[in-house]
């Protein structure tokens, strides 16, 4: 068991934080409100508080102990002249309760002593952890964002669809699930099927135009992603093409 492990933060992420440590018998105080004493024997301080408030937050913290944030895109700048961490969860936290096993982790440090803290709760909490640069944790960021925060708006303007064909929602559950477990378990071009993908562009006309009578507004997002999803395709059938010609005997 390492050193003491102060959490500042009562939100969600810092009350899973200490719940899930604990749990894997690590020695946790907290979490604390910010500006709270924090015990003399804390060796690591993490802060799970919003991005706004971390430079402040690492300030009140009295030196000694590494410090960390939580943060997915903030940078290890934020923690001034400390030395420390990042250690970003890639999945919802609910609170206490929260599962950190088989989750991505994000992390970053700004001395040997720190990364490998860093690795060790990440181990600790059961998680699959990626060295993130600094310069790269936006992008990382936007990723993340792209992969669940549009991916729920885009099933949302689907069930809008749906219902305005008078089918319910659950009718698209099913195909949903598929679609994206086939995408984690083969990667978006072996995932990829429908019209587009076929060369089907009648069909996909055919929905354009339905799209344009019933959801008009829905047309810029229905041409971006047709037109992306254009260029995939493109890619899968250039990468069966080149498959196919590898196989042929000279």
């Amino acid at each position: 068991m390492a050193e003491t492990i102060g959490i500042v933060g009562r939100g969600r992420v810092g009350t899973a934080l200490a719940a899930a440590l604990a749990a894997a018998g690590e020695r946790v105080v907290g979490p604390f409100g910010r500006g709270e004493p924090l015990p003399h024997d804390a060796g690591v301080v993490i802060l799970a508080v919003p991005d706004a408030a971390i430079a402040d937050a690492a300030r009140q913290v009295q030196p000694g102990p590494l410090v960390a944030h939580c943060s997915a895109s903030a940078p290890l700048a934020l923690l001034g002249e400390r030395e420390g961490f990042s250690l970003h969860p890639l999945l919802a936290v609910t609170g206490a309760g929260t599962s950190f096993a088989g989750a991505g982790c994000a992390v970053a440090a700004n001395s040997p002593r720190a990364l490998t803290e860093a690795e060790r709760l990440a181990g600790v909490l059961g998680m699959h952890m990626a060295v993130v640069r600094d310069e790269d944790r936006a992008l990382y960021h936007a990723a993340a964002s792209l992969a669940a925060n549009f991916l729920v708006t885009l099933e949302g303007e689907a069930e809008r669809l749906m219902a305005l064909a008078g089918v319910d929602r659950a009718m698209l559950a099913p195909l949903a699930r598929a679609a994206l477990e086939a995408w984690a378990a083969r990667g978006a071009g072996a995932a990829l099927t429908g019209p587009i993908v076929r060369g089907d562009e009648a069909t996909v006309r055919r929905q354009r135009e339905a799209i344009a009578g019933r959801a008009p507004e829905l047309l810029p997002m229905w041409d971006a992603l047709a037109d992306r999803t254009r260029t995939l395709a493109a890619g899968v059938r250039a990468g069966g093409e080149a498959a196919s010609s590898s196989t042929i005997p000279a």
